[in-house]
């Protein structure tokens, strides 16, 4: 069962989890002289973004990617990519490095080999996976019904990320598959809503991980889970 932490309104929980991920990645660089972030998009982690890149740590020591992306130019405002180099690659936190999943492959089906490629050079465990989920209990790009999830999901694939295509959402994607995701020293689900913490409860229950494949993250005891909720 993941720990569960409750605050009383996001801009509390954004002050915690800025602390937390902070002394996390601290923690990586005293032990291991680097540390690692992988981050999700959306609007739901664009304050944390803001309050993490004034926290005060060796950021030039620090790599940063995401755990998914859709195929789309990192100029793009439906970019992951642009998302965090606007909020989070900014202030102290500019210093750090970035490693992107979008390549000049046309395709993402194209693109994969390089990205993992690029993902490989990353020192892991990551220190730090920041997660959110949809309310159809999607994670990453790990979304119900999509073709390739079966394989995404797989521990055995040998894989780091694969292409994707959300059956309803647009855009192909690239998505770091589930035995990426697990190797990761902490795993941090950030929710806000009444809602998020509906669909939280939904996926805890016993159920088909693909119809929620936020339940492959919950149910495993490889990477140890916290959630951070708000109304």
């Amino acid at each position: 069962m993941p720990a569960f932490k409750e605050f009383k309104d996001s801009a509390t929980l954004v002050a915690a989890l800025g602390d937390q991920v902070a002394e996390l990645l601290r923690a990586g660089i005293r032990a291991r002289g680097r540390a690692s972030l992988v981050v999700s998009g959306g609007s739901t982690p664009v304050p944390f973004f803001a309050v993490l890149s004034e926290r005060a740590l060796d950021w030039e020591k620090v790599s940063i990617t995401l755990a998914d992306e859709r195929w789309v130019d990192p100029a793009d405002a439906a970019s992951n990519e642009h998302l965090v180099r606007l909020h989070l690659l900014q202030n102290r936190a500019a210093a750090a490095s970035f490693v992107g999943l979008k390549t000049e492959a046309p395709t993402a089906v194209q693109g994969e080999k390089e990205c993992g490629e690029h993902l490989a050079l990353l020192p892991r465990p990551f220190d730090v996976l920041i997660l959110g989920m949809g309310n159809d209990g999607h994670t990453a790009s790990l979304f119900p019904q999509a073709a390739r999830l079966d394989e995404a999901l797989a521990l055995d694939s040998g894989q780091l990320c694969m292409a994707i295509t959300p059956p309803a959402a647009p855009h192909e994607r690239m998505t770091l598959t589930l035995p990426a995701l697990l190797q990761s020293r902490q795993i941090i689900l950030h929710l806000v809503g009444p809602g998020k913490r509906e669909v939280y409860e939904k996926a805890l229950a016993k159920g088909p991980v693909v119809e929620m494949p936020i339940r492959a993250v919950l149910g495993q005891a490889t990477a140890p889970v916290t959630v951070f909720w708000a109304p």
